[in-house]
């Protein structure tokens, strides 16, 4: 007997509808995909069309020459020099071939497989397109490369520009030094036109003039497929180099200045035009070598970066106290004030008690004026003024004369301020009222008053230049000076007795038929319980200066005459040889 579905049974009306579901879910998988696909085309059209080109388009970056660092003559002081970096194309290297080309390029080229994997890991965080391996290949790797490079699919020696300083230390602190950038320098500076493998001016002229400096990327554009090779080159834009910085600074002053620290292990220079403020020579002691941050630093290097001496600290522009050196702003008090006269005279004495304080003199000799008192440093004869003229004066005359501020040269972030410890300083930092002691020792330079040899240099320039405070400048640009109002009384007072400081007192050194006419003022500064620091600020020719010239050795020893006189006449004689050769 047939057996079958009735009509109207329930399995058969289920077959009559099946091919309308199956429609229905046809229609609705359609429509879905038709609306996914509007999606994309319409409202997320250019997104993705910008992807696609992501995925089919590379740019290949060019490293723009940084700007050369000159000094006043377009000697080179700082500039870039070729370099050969190890290079790997992620797109052309498949992940399970990457160990053995690692290993292929630690045995050809000499370098760790562990360096390669931590480069390459890092490398692919980025866009992944180019990973830099390794840096400043030496020729015979670059050879090595060149002969297998068919073996080497993916990796690529390609041209690159490192910082050089062709003087190593010479005029470190007032170059500086460029490094890589950093992920969080990146994220801030991207918009800027900042990339990944930047290098950027950390200390110095070189972070000073960063955007002068730096100049502004290039590259090719280059469509791939999607294996990543390459299919044609779409554009191509040349890096333009960074801009040349010619400074004010002398490159055989300069040198002079670096000789001249031989002497001590810490110490600083300033040479100055007075009537400018342009800086001719400015050198710290101890000093470091900026071309090693170029590749980097080791750890033995950054290790001797970072010892107590701190090679890094520009001397030059940290404060210190100025000693006997400070007379010369005490001396100006005292004419100033109207309280003394030019030819004014004040007793002195071998021992000097006030208080039921003694304090020590290295002579007596009798009652002197201003010139005579200056050079000889009597340091009776400046108690002797202080407490007559009273503190308030002595610092508004410092002040005055720009110590206890910024001295506006373009190292604003690595300048010190010193300090005048008056009475309102003593009162709000150590809580103790002002005594005769503080106005003793403030008189001679000691005590809570602390100096930069930069602000010395202003100072004495400002007596060369017959009363103007000029502004220090490293790189040739329009500056202010300020017109500090001096009796010209006082600056002939002042003049006369740093000139006789050379010819019968503390400096005869440079009392030298050799040299032009020299005036400046000695210190030898207290600095208990290390040995003193030795001082000497000056300027020739002392009838018509054109260089004024700072120079400080911290915890020496010895005497400013001694230690510091010496440097000076290196410089000056040095600055002076063509008058000389002239004559």
């Amino acid at each position: 007997m047939a057996t079958g579905f009735l009509p109207g049974s329930p399995r058969h009306s289920g077959m009559k509808h099946q091919p309308a579901w199956l429609l229905a879910v046809v229609l609705l998988a359609t429509s879905a995909m038709g609306a996914r696909l509007a999606w994309l085309q319409l409202a997320q059209g250019s997104e993705n069309r910008l992807r696609a080109d992501q995925n089919r388009i590379r740019l290949v970056p060019r490293h723009p020459v940084r700007g050369r660092l000159l000094d006043r003559h377009g000697e080179v002081l700082a500039t870039s020099r070729l370099t050969y970096n190890l290079y790997l194309q992620p797109r052309l290297v498949p992940r399970e071939r990457w160990p053995a080309l690692r290993e292929q390029l630690a045995t050809l080229l000499a370098l760790p497989a562990q360096q390669l994997e931590q480069n390459y890991s890092e490398g692919l965080k980025g866009d992944g397109y180019r990973i830099e391996l390794a840096s400043s290949l030496n020729s015979v790797q670059v050879l090595r490369f060149r002969e297998q490079a068919v073996n080497l699919d993916g990796a690529e020696v390609d041209v690159d520009y490192l910082r050089s300083y062709p003087g190593g230390p010479l005029a470190a602190h007032v170059l500086g030094y460029t490094s890589g950038i950093t992920e969080e320098e990146f994220a801030r500076l991207a918009e800027k036109g900042y990339r990944v493998q930047d290098r950027i001016g950390r200390t110095g002229l070189e972070q000073v003039y960063e955007s002068h400096l730096r100049g502004e990327w290039g590259g090719q554009q280059l469509e791939v497929n999607a294996a990543g090779q390459v299919q044609r080159v779409l554009g191509d834009k040349q890096a333009r180099a960074g801009k040349d910085l010619r400074l004010t600074i002398d490159l055989e002053l300069q040198r002079t200045a670096e000789k001249a620290l031989d002497g001590v292990s810490k110490g600083a220079i300033v040479a100055m035009d007075p009537r400018t403020g342009a800086i001719r020579a400015m050198a710290s002691r101890p000093n470091f070598d900026p071309n090693i941050f170029s590749s980097g630093p080791t750890t033995a290097q950054w290790n001797t970066l970072n010892r107590p001496e701190a090679p890094m600290l520009n001397r030059a522009m940290r404060a210190f106290p100025p000693a006997s050196t400070f007379k010369l702003v005490s001396a100006i008090a005292g004419l100033e004030s109207g309280r003394y006269g030019p030819t004014s005279t004040i007793p002195t004495s071998g021992s000097f008690c006030f208080d039921g304080q003694c304090y020590a003199d290295h002579g007596s000799f009798g009652s002197i004026g201003f010139p005579f008192a200056l050079a000889v440093s009597s340091n009776s004869f400046f108690y002797r003024l202080g407490l007559k003229v009273g503190s308030e004066e002595l610092f508004k005359a410092a002040r005055r004369l720009g110590y206890g501020s910024f001295t506006g040269i373009e190292l604003r972030d690595e300048e010190s301020p010193g300090l005048l410890g008056d009475k309102a300083w003593k009162k709000e930092v150590l809580g103790e009222p002002w005594t005769s002691v503080d106005t003793i020792t403030s008189s001679i330079g000691q005590g809570a008053v602390s100096v930069t040899p930069l602000q010395m240099a202003r100072l004495y320039a400002a007596v060369a230049n017959g009363g103007w405070l000029v502004t220090p400048h490293l790189v040739e640009r329009d500056t202010p000076r300020t017109w500090i109002g001096l009796k010209p009384s006082t600056l002939q007072v002042m003049r006369q007795g740093l000139r006789e400081v050379v010819t019968i007192g503390t400096a005869t050194a440079l009392n030298d038929a050799s040299l032009p006419a020299v005036a400046g003022k000695t210190g030898t500064a207290e600095d208990p319980p290390r040995p003193d620091h030795a001082w000497f600020g000056g300027y020739a020719p002392a009838e018509k200066p054109d260089l004024v010239i700072i120079a400080f050795g911290e915890n020496s020893g010895g005497y400013g005459g001694t230690i510091a006189v010496p440097m000076v006449k290196a410089l000056l004689t040095t600055w002076f040889k063509p008058a000389q050769a002239a004559n």
